[in-house]
């Protein structure tokens, strides 16, 4: 069975974004991208939610016709263009993006069946509203967070106070040059 990830950027006081969303505060380098190419490859099906979807949707395939757009850029947004993708909103009323299929309700139902289907993990990227839902929804099976070492003060948070408790179990974690520490926990039923 395939299992629910949440992949996510957060500082070090748990904030998934600024005040605006923005990633700006993330320290991205050679070894941080190296970790996420590795991740990738462990996805079968992005889930994204509505804000995080037309982000992606509204930049990667511009990549694609970026005459001068690097190698490792192309080569990712031929993958993310390409890849079975569902997004998750009951606001939305089409996801028209190459391979995208929208869900707009009885959520967990949909995400068992995507669970029982062959293929790779179900990979949330970012998209902290819908990790929020799914974690009340107890629908994530492992978390891989990398912790960036800055405190942002405010933001968009990751976790709620209205999450139930939910026990955890490290599988791995590393250090990386630029202080960004990356964790791996699975849920522990």
């Amino acid at each position: 069975m395939r299992k629910v990830v949440l992949f996510a950027h957060i500082s070090l006081d748990g904030f998934a974004g600024d005040m605006d969303g923005g990633l700006g505060f993330l320290s991205y380098d050679q070894e941080l991208q190296q970790y996420a190419d590795e991740l990738v490859k462990t996805v079968g099906v992005p889930l994204y939610g509505k804000t995080t979807y037309h982000l992606m949707e509204g930049y990667w395939p511009t990549v694609l016709n970026d005459p001068n757009a690097d190698k490792h850029s192309l080569e990712h947004a031929k993958w993310v263009q390409d890849i079975p993708k569902v997004v998750f909103s009951t606001t939305l009323d089409i996801a028209d993006w190459n391979n995208t299929t929208l869900i707009k309700d009885n959520v967990a139902e949909a995400v068992n069946r995507l669970r029982e289907e062959p293929g790779k993990d179900l990979v949330i990227f970012g998209s902290p509203g819908l990790a929020k839902s799914f974690m009340k929804l107890g629908l994530i099976d492992a978390y891989k967070l990398t912790v960036h070492p800055v405190i942002l003060g405010n933001g968009i948070r990751l976790f709620d106070s209205d999450i139930a408790k939910s026990p955890m179990k490290l599988l791995e974690s590393r250090t990386l040059k630029s202080g960004v520490v990356t964790l791996h926990y699975e849920v522990n039923n």
